[in-house]
């Protein structure tokens, strides 16, 4: 895989969850971790049919060969979205997004650490644009103290670095089962707070199937195009790519829901946009400069954007 197809592959998973917010409007009266299990519900099955298929049915064996990275990663995706339910019920939605574009500087310095992926100043500059893009989007919400809600959000992205080191990781193996054990993790996490709270699992019949659908199609198909992108992606700017869903989210809900967007959000997610632009020509440009003599591509974990 070329490195434009990695490229368009994370942003169209990044597009895909940006429908999200959509797709929670329609949710009639189930609490988020009740919509954390059944979303999670929905995504399971989905992302074990791509493992089986992938693997010419041997679905259990490609699990367990993703070994000490896979279970690093799928409990990266738990803090990711346990964390995000967390941040938004304890402090401000700006707060808590805001505080998720803190994702690429941890995958910058995991992947760097842990896989030797350095990063160059152009991928430095487009994560510096990034957080004054998301700032000047969400600035007017932004509050003060609730330390819990904030801690929870840094934990979130510090979990969707995390996982995203773990894909590329295993990048020259089969890394899907990473994002189902997420899934996995996800449901029994939900399950034992539900339980513990005295929460029904089981909501009304509308509310769970909306809960499967965005399991099943938005978050498993864009874990399935995120994670294939990740083979040719380093993962500072594999996550700074998936910042496109928080560029997209407010536009769907302001289109199609009439839901009231300012100036401020359309500036912001200008240069939101400007950083992932950036971001991916730089570093198509860094991975043309690596073309070898015979034309292949170098397979090796490349020093980006130098």
């Amino acid at each position: 895989m070329r490195y434009g197809q990695g490229v368009a592959l994370v942003l169209a998973a990044g597009s895909l969850w940006s429908l999200m917010g959509l797709g929670l409007r329609q949710i009639e009266a189930a609490s988020v971790w009740q919509i954390l299990f059944w979303r999670s519900v929905g995504m399971v099955p989905v992302l074990f049919a791509f493992i089986w298929w992938r693997s010419g049915g041997r679905p259990f064996a490609a699990i367990r060969k993703v070994g000490l990275a896979g279970v690093i990663g799928g409990c990266g995706l738990v803090f990711a979205f346990a964390g995000a339910i967390y941040a938004i019920q304890t402090t401000t939605i700006a707060n808590a997004v805001f505080l998720f574009t803190a994702s690429p500087f941890v995958a910058a310095i995991l992947g760097w650490i842990i896989l030797g992926e350095r990063v160059g100043r152009w991928t430095w500059v487009a994560i510096g644009l990034a957080v004054i893009g998301m700032y000047l989007m969400v600035r007017e919400g932004l509050a003060m103290g609730e330390l819990a809600g904030n801690i929870a959000a840094l934990l979130s992205a510090v979990g969707f670095g995390a996982f995203s080191v773990a894909l590329r990781w295993g990048k020259v193996g089969q890394m899907l089962p990473v994002s189902m054990l997420g899934g996995v993790f996800s449901v029994l996490v939900a399950g034992l707070v539900l339980t513990a709270s005295g929460e029904p699992i089981v909501v009304s019949g509308w509310d769970i199937g909306v809960s499967l659908g965005i399991g099943a199609v938005i978050l498993a198909l864009g874990m399935v195009m995120y994670t294939l992108g990740s083979k040719v992606i380093p993962a500072a700017e594999l996550t700074l790519l998936s910042l496109i869903e928080v560029l997209l989210a407010p536009m769907w809900v302001f289109a199609f829901l009439g839901e009231t967007a300012s100036a401020a959000t359309f500036v912001g997610g200008g240069v939101l946009l400007a950083a992932v632009v950036l971001n991916a020509v730089m570093g198509a440009r860094a991975q043309m400069a690596q073309t070898l003599p015979d034309g292949g591509l170098a397979n090796r974990a490349r020093p980006v954007n130098e």
